[in-house]
């Protein structure tokens, strides 16, 4: 453990990262000592003007980035000399190359849903397996469709009500910023296998669930839909379940009475609330559209693919620290410093 607060770089200063390296400034035992990357573009220009200390990534990336105008304080062994904990945001693969270098000089590793669980040997979601990545060297933050597919199915197993799931997603064709050269256009492309990735993947953070997930890529870039359809051990009654979902962490209604009709409705209710980015932290689950019959319940909910995994982030920095040993108290302590919800329309409590 820790006594003073926790050091923290971020490498790969993209979607996540940027994300990720504005949540830890908001912490209040944290500190974002700089961020990481490689390339000279605006992306990295923005972090400059932010006031961030940004290092290469490469060393020889250093006279490039210093061209572009880019204030380079010095290569990433430079950054990771000064912390305690490295948040690796870089593309799917390279990261996979700095775990042995972040073990070398002693830093902490968490790295994004994109590299592979047998990397770390350690898949996280904070409200399943926080006490099991306390002191531990690396971890991996699972996808932002699989840590959806675990808040909810645990909401419902830590209530007595999950027996079996079954899911079908609807993702998204491509992060926003990539629209211009990315993505699938009128059309719907299923994955070619059954189950797809997130079950097997949330399985790696809880090993007990029943689950079964079929996916498909539709002609949009912002969020991801999934429809569950769940085998209950038991009949209970709506507002039961209802009372489920309102126990678990990181899980907030959303109602089509209310006007939030589609996924463009919620993504504009962020920007109106003055979410940073617009980003939505939590699964976003619709209220009035759940339905229970008998043993058989059904409900659908929104990812905001871009931003649901960055408290998951935070709390897996604290878990790997040992700074906050208890995982409900790290949760609480994130979700109060982001300003989460549990239901986007109604008063605070």
């Amino acid at each position: 453990m820790i006594n003073h607060k926790i050091r923290v770089a971020v490498n790969g200063y993209g979607v996540i990262g940027k994300r990720v390296a504005a949540a830890v400034q908001l912490q209040p035992d944290m500190e974002l000592v700089g961020v990481g990357d490689v390339v000279s573009d605006y992306r990295v220009k923005t972090a400059a003007i932010l006031g961030l200390p940004i290092y290469a990534s490469l060393p020889d990336k250093v006279d490039e980035m210093k061209a572009a105008g880019i204030p380079v304080a010095g290569t990433l062994d430079d950054l990771l000399a000064q912390v305690d904990v490295v948040v690796d945001c870089t593309p799917k693969g390279i990261g996979a190359r700095n775990l042995e270098r972040y073990r070398a000089l002693g830093v902490k590793a968490l790295y994004q849903g994109g590299e592979s669980h047998s990397l770390t040997r350690h898949s996280f979601v904070a409200q399943a397996n926080y006490e099991t990545a306390l002191g531990r060297d690396a971890t991996r933050i699972v996808s932002c469709n699989t840590t959806s597919t675990v808040r909810t199915l645990l909401a419902l197993r830590d209530a007595g009500l999950l027996k079996k799931a079954r899911g079908v997603l609807m993702r998204r064709a491509t992060d926003p910023w990539e629209s211009d050269h990315s993505g699938i256009m009128n059309t719907i492309v299923p994955e070619p296998h059954i189950p797809s990735h997130q079950g097997p993947d949330a399985q790696t953070v809880a090993p007990d669930l029943d689950v079964v997930t079929i996916a498909a890529k539709a002609a949009h870039t912002q969020t991801h839909n999934h429809y569950w359809i769940v085998e209950m051990t038991r009949k209970a009654s709506r507002e039961e379940v209802l009372d489920a979902f309102r126990a678990a962490p990181r899980i907030a209604f959303i109602r089509m009475s209310d006007g939030v009709v589609a996924l463009n409705s919620t993504i504009e209710l962020m920007k109106d609330l003055g979410r940073p980015r617009g980003d939505m932290w939590e699964v976003a689950l619709w209220e009035d559209v759940l339905t229970v019959q008998g043993k058989e319940l059904y409900y659908t909910y929104q990812v905001y693919n871009e931003a649901i995994v960055v408290p998951e982030n935070i709390d897996a920095i604290r878990a790997l620290t040992g700074a906050v040993t208890d995982g409900r108290e790290s949760i609480r302590i994130t979700d109060e410093a982001l300003g989460m919800r549990d239901d986007f329309l109604a008063p605070r409590q």
